[in-house]
């Protein structure tokens, strides 16, 4: 079970295609969900019915408690995971590591990155936006899209805390300050004030679909990045990529939310031995540099990212967006954090959509918090 876009689906299905010519013995069937049943459909329910899941990394504290995948420490060679440690893309493989075992291939990385129509913004004489202060002129003209359903409204509070100095939701009792809270929802209120209203049922893939289908937006600021907008032929526009604005007091690059997906074994499987094959073999850094990134994928391994020819066919996604992979914030994971990121979206959305008093909201983000953390 994968997830339903080019990037998530087709290169699962080519390397499963492979791997069955490979190994004739072997029939691989990859079923597929929304991105949001991605987030947030219970993969233990996806391990009672598939031998291999792609998985988002907060689940797995749940996971790991609950033992509903194999740790890949147990099933793969040592030395092939140290090699993906070793060039991993940001913390894309130390998402899937807790409790000291290894619960998921990185197979996959992102994070929300900056986007834009070069073509647009000549078009209308107007610069690529370097800070926040240029990202506000650039929102007040109209031209600017945000993914602002619940779960990305959520990252984007995340970045923005981190903006502001604190990482979010590393005590015991509050999900960040007050006075950073604040500061975070004020500006990503006013970010907001200057969207169109569209933006607040778009998740990324649609936001990339609008920009690409129409010339209504010129820019996006951070969404989780694909690399498949940036290969021509892939949609009737090309999007060229890049590294955030710079933000807060010390005028940083943004701090965005590690995303990306991994690779993960079903602990009700019959065929771990072959499941643990194709998890290796999907992840071996030259299908991963190759074959797999020209199948629409976008790959976990360092090796691919800064690859030549990977670069060549996706007008430097890679190089461009890397450093802000490298710096991405990692979320929780703990055993209840995802009662948490199911609930704190949709008010902080509401609060964006229809005003209210931030001190209220953030109160209400505790309480959810102190609540995660209990279960």
């Amino acid at each position: 079970m994968t997830w339903n876009h080019t990037r998530g689906f087709t290169p699962m299905v080519a390397a499963a295609q492979r791997f069955e010519e490979l190994n004739p013995n072997v029939t691989i069937q990859w079923d597929k969900r929304s991105l949001q049943a991605f987030a947030d459909h219970p993969i233990d329910d996806l391990a009672s019915r598939y031998d291999l899941l792609v998985i988002d990394h907060p689940w797995t504290g749940f996971a790991a408690r609950e033992k509903v995948i194999l740790p890949l420490d147990e099933h793969l060679p040592a030395a092939f995971l140290k090699d993906q440690a070793d060039n991993a893309v940001g913390h894309s493989h130390t998402s899937y590591h807790y409790d000291g075992q290894q619960w998921a291939l990185a197979l996959d990385a992102a994070t929300p990155v900056a986007s834009l129509r070069a073509d647009l913004l000549q078009e209308k004489k107007l610069e690529e936006p370097q800070t926040w202060e240029d990202l506000m002129a650039l929102a007040e003209k109209g031209l600017v899209a945000v993914p602002s359903i619940p779960q990305d409204t959520l990252m984007n509070f995340y970045m923005l805390c981190s903006a502001m100095g604190e990482d979010p939701c590393v005590g015991e009792e509050e999900v960040v300050s007050k006075a950073v809270g604040i500061e975070a929802l004020g500006m990503l209120k006013a970010l907001s004030d200057n969207l169109d209203r569209r933006c607040f049922d778009w998740n990324p893939i649609k936001v990339y679909e609008a920009m690409t289908r129409s010339d209504d937006f010129a820019y996006c600021p951070f969404a989780y990045g694909y690399a498949n907008y940036a290969q021509p032929g892939y949609a009737r526009k090309l999007l060229e990529f890049r590294d955030t604005v710079t933000a807060g007091p010390k005028g940083e690059h943004l701090k965005t939310t590690l995303g990306g997906t991994g690779l993960a074994i079903s602990a009700h499987t019959k065929h771990a031995e072959v499941a643990a094959q194709f998890v290796e073999f999907a992840g071996n850094p030259e299908l991963q540099a190759s074959f797999y990134i020209q199948y629409g994928g976008q790959p976990g391994h360092r090796k691919a990212w800064t690859s030549e020819s990977a670069n060549h066919l996706t007008n430097n996604y890679f190089t461009n967006t890397l450093p802000t992979l490298d710096r991405a914030f990692l979320r929780p994971r703990y055993h209840g954090h995802m009662f948490f990121q199911d609930n704190s979206g949709a008010p902080i959305r509401n609060y964006l959509m229809h005003g209210g008093d931030a001190n209220t909201l953030l109160d209400h983000l505790n309480e959810l918090y102190v609540k995660s953390r209990q279960s």
